[in-house]
């Protein structure tokens, strides 16, 4: 099989996954695609060298993690510019998601980045802890010590307010008698 056929069969197997786990750590899905998009551009920049990757999906999600990770440090810097009245923002516009979906990503994009990166790889991306380490670049002891961290952030960010009278059903310390 040819490199770009191989490239093709694993758009399909892994695309759509690593929109949807991108999304999660960007909060922005048209950047999650284009970053997803980029990664398999750079693969088809040299197909032959591709094949030889051993998991072809764990470098995919590298290196789009990796060109997310420079636009946002790009519109960080952007961001300065609007702020500083040089020049003029633009408003967001956003996919219509699920009220559950919007307040999933709003509660991740709370975490700090490198754990919001792990909760995402492991809990949405289905990717086990050893992997996460590999693409993370850190030890599977940080791994599971970023995941511990995030679940409790998450739990207190998706708490729903006291005013509603679920807020111990929302963070699991319903009691029955």
């Amino acid at each position: 099989m040819d490199g770009q056929q191989a490239i093709r069969e694993v758009y399909s197997a892994s695309a759509a996954r690593l929109v949807a786990q991108l999304f999660a750590v960007t909060a922005d899905y048209a950047e999650a695609q284009d970053a997803v998009q980029e990664a398999f551009v750079r693969a088809l920049a040299r197909p032959g060298r591709f094949r030889q990757v051993e998991n072809p999906e764990a470098w995919l999600r590298t290196v789009a993690l990796n060109v997310a990770r420079s636009r946002f440090r790009r519109r960080l810097r952007l961001d300065r510019l609007i702020r500083s009245g040089r020049l003029g923002g633009a408003d967001r516009a956003s996919p219509g998601l699920s009220p559950d979906h919007v307040a999933l990503v709003a509660a991740l994009q709370r975490l700090p980045r490198a754990i919001r990166e792990t909760v995402v790889l492991h809990h949405i991306g289905d990717l086990p802890v050893a992997e996460v380490a590999t693409t993370l670049g850190c030890s599977v002891e940080a791994v599971k010590t970023r995941l511990v961290r995030g679940r409790q952030a998450l739990a207190g960010h998706l708490a729903e307010p006291s005013g509603s009278g679920n807020a111990a059903t929302a963070s699991g310390m319903t009691h029955r008698r």
